[in-house]
């Protein structure tokens, strides 16, 4: 399975987001440092859900990064828009 579909497999499974985009950016880093070519090194998340209102944004990135579990270790960068 693509890491794409597994980051949001395992996103809206703990979270049940209003909105979530994730987005492969592996593209905009071909040659650069953490490029391991295999086009899937870079990831942009945006996700909103309700559970993230009372947590701080510390605790929101804690949250993802739990959901994530291993696959964290498997890419090289994830930006997250937490909300």
């Amino acid at each position: 399975m693509p890491v794409k579909d597994e980051i949001e497999q395992r996103l809206r499974a703990a979270f049940a987001p209003d909105r979530l985009v994730v987005e492969n950016e592996s593209h905009r880093h071909a040659g650069h440092a953490g490029d391991d070519g295999s086009g899937e090194s870079h990831f942009r998340i945006l996700i909103r859900a309700g559970v993230f209102a009372p947590m701080t944004r510390v605790a929101r990135h804690r949250a993802v990064h739990q959901a994530l579990g291993d696959l964290t270790a498997r890419v090289h960068a994830i930006a997250l828009d937490i909300g």
